[in-house]
């Protein structure tokens, strides 16, 4: 079965990005959100990189 990066439907907060990357890696969700935030805090990249992985990834079937 090909994996597939997505959106999740299970493991969403907002919209699913952090929830679909930890799926994608075989990740905890909360280990990906925390890495977001630390991201976010640091420079600021971390929002932008969400809102272009919400528009960019597909949501999971």
């Amino acid at each position: 079965m090909e994996k597939r990066l997505c959106r999740s439907r299970q493991n969403r907060m907002l919209a699913g990005v952090c929830g679909g990357i930890a799926e994608y890696l075989g990740w905890d969700p909360t280990l990906v959100r925390v890495a977001w935030i630390i991201l976010t805090l640091l420079g600021g990249s971390g929002i932008l990189i969400y809102l272009i992985f919400w528009l960019v990834m597909p949501e999971s079937p």
